[in-house]
């Protein structure tokens, strides 16, 4: 048997040894890939939905926009002037404001574009899962907006901090006073050039491109997942210096068996292969089992929590894409190749006569 095939009977030769410290790299990894998958995935699903976003340019009032309280919306004179702009096509209007049903806070978006939105029953007057809770709410049961009276035509199981109330556009627009949230737009040219001439040609107005929604969710996507990344590692390095400990252990057991090996003409370089390809072996098991778990754990969220948070369409490819699986498999086995050298050096490195003599 060769040195390499030593590697695995050592693991299997101490079974509860080996399983133990591969328990700590298993709870390393699990850890992090739940914490950098659920960020990875909600930076690319946010991203796919930005994607479908209507029309290339979105333009809002530069106090606020769409999600700010009080009197935020873009003046009819602005309104005009961006209509009547010959670079732009295709001019879709947005509107949302909050309310108030039976005590209880309510959000209202106008919306024109029902494709962003999976709704059970028929598009029209949706309400979300916290109202339907809430109030009991049914398709063909009447909700006051405002003082006026619908009838539900469909729900969501997106669940939201306050009640949400998705409306076709013409039926929240009267009941926003006509006032207009957002402005949609596809552009004749290029965007950012586009956004440049309404910004300095429309006063008041901020004007935001596909790119700028993809920068801005990168930079804020990017510092998240480098303080989860950061924090989760930490239980990934508890792991790696396991196997320190471990292969120091393994190696001072096995000094009179590697004395041995060395006597019938094992070189330096097959003792040290031998020991790194061990602590190799438990970083590698390790890290598969510990993908494995994270990936159960995170499709299990998907499918119970998915639809209330309003993600439903996020799939586990999005959390576990190809690269963060290579890195974490790439990262933690080399980690433990790392951790397995110096135990691996002492091993290489034993004196036969001495080795031979250990007891």
């Amino acid at each position: 048997m060769g040195m390499y095939g030593l590697s695995f009977k050592n693991l299997k030769r101490r079974k509860l040894r080996s399983a133990l410290t591969m328990l700590g790299i298993i709870i390393g990894v699990a850890t992090l890939v739940l914490l950098m998958g659920a960020g990875t995935g909600m930076k690319a699903y946010t991203k796919d939905k930005m994607e479908s976003m209507a029309g290339d340019i979105a333009i809002y009032n530069s106090s606020g926009g769409a999600y700010s309280s009080g009197d935020y919306y873009l003046d009819s004179e602005s309104i005009t002037k961006i209509k009547n702009m010959s670079q732009l096509y295709n001019i879709k209007e947005e509107t949302s404001f909050s309310s108030e049903l039976n005590g209880t806070p309510i959000y209202v978006v106008g919306v024109f574009d029902w494709n962003q939105y999976k709704v059970n029953g028929t598009t029209g007057v949706v309400v979300d899962q916290t109202l339907v809770d809430k109030f009991d709410y049914k398709i063909g049961s009447k909700i006051v907006i405002n003082d006026k009276e619908f009838t539900i035509t469909g729900t969501t199981k997106q669940k939201t901090m306050q009640g949400l109330v998705l409306l076709d556009l013409d039926k929240a627009l009267p009941l926003n006073d006509n006032r207009v949230s957002y402005i949609f737009a596809s552009v004749n040219g290029d965007p950012d050039t586009v956004k440049n001439t309404v910004e300095s040609q429309v006063s008041g107005t901020t004007a935001m491109t596909r790119s700028d929604y993809s920068k801005q969710i990168d930079d804020t996507m990017n510092g998240i997942m480098l303080f989860i990344g950061a924090i989760a590692s930490i239980g990934l390095m508890v792991g790696v210096i396991s196997v320190v400990n471990i292969m120091l252990v393994n190696v001072t057991e096995r000094t009179r068996e590697i004395g041995v090996l060395k006597a019938i003409g094992f070189t330096n370089r097959e003792v040290l292969g031998s020991i790194l390809m061990e602590a190799g072996l438990l970083g590698f098991i390790g890290t598969i089992a510990g993908l494995i778990i994270a990936a159960v754990l995170l499709q299990l969220a998907i499918t119970f929590y998915g639809a209330q948070l309003g993600v439903e369409d996020i799939t586990l490819m999005h959390m576990l894409p190809i690269w963060l699986v290579l890195a974490v498999v790439g990262g933690a086995t080399l980690l433990s190749v790392l951790a397995g050298l110096y135990p691996a050096w002492r091993a290489s490195r034993l004196n036969v006569v001495e080795a031979l003599r250990y007891d």
